[in-house]
């Protein structure tokens, strides 16, 4: 059994995380293999829907994929999750209730943060690595420069809001290994569409 990549390596996959919102479990491996064609093998499906857990089963089957579990906010999920074969975890927010297994486990874990107190929380589980999310929303590139300097050690998804024109300035930023967007998997898009998409963030960075 090879062992489990770290949330590091995760993030330093590809430019851009797909952040995936899906409906129908049978379009998840025709999604997939257009989002890994266009060179975004990192998968981030989010638990919003009914057939998430299908649709990591689905795209888990896609050589190159490394399909994760987002928008998870419990254990319960957690275990869901892991059960699929969800190979990392991404959550809205930090909790010790939900990150606790989670790295007991030794799952890569990427927690949203806020603000410097969540980051601190984080620290103190042992994390470095931290989605900035609702990242737009909770003030740009600005607030995470801010928030950034006295925690020079952290690395960070910036997340919410991303779009591919402001990308690129997000992933100038040293501390910013990786973004999450929607952008790549417009809805109503053909696959050949959406590998054309993926194929253009993947330049994104360099």
């Amino acid at each position: 059994m090879t062992a489990s990549p770290s949330i590091a390596d995760v993030m330093q996959t590809s430019a851009v995380i797909p952040v995936l919102v899906i409906d129908d479990a049978a379009t998840a491996r025709p999604l997939a293999e257009a989002l890994v064609a266009g060179g975004l093998k990192v998968l981030e499906v989010t638990l919003r829907t009914p057939a998430a857990l299908d649709a990591i089963r689905e795209m888990k089957k896609v050589p190159g994929a490394i399909v994760g579990a987002g928008t998870v906010v419990n254990p319960d999920q957690f275990a869901q999750a892991v059960d699929a074969g969800a190979e990392f975890i991404v959550s809205p927010g930090l909790t010790q209730h939900l990150a606790r297994p989670i790295i007991d486990a030794g799952v890569p874990f990427l927690p949203g943060i806020a603000n410097a107190a969540d980051i601190m929380t984080g620290l103190d589980l042992g994390l470095t690595h931290f989605k900035f999310f609702p990242a737009e929303a909770n003030g740009g590139l600005k607030a995470l420069k801010a928030l950034a300097a006295p925690f020079y050690q952290c690395k960070f998804c910036p997340t919410g809001g991303i779009t591919e024109t402001s990308a690129p300035e997000w992933l100038g930023f040293a501390p910013v290994l990786c973004v999450g967007g929607s952008w790549v998997t417009p809805k109503g898009a053909s696959m050949a569409e959406v590998e054309a998409l993926a194929r253009a963030a993947s330049r994104l960075r360099g």
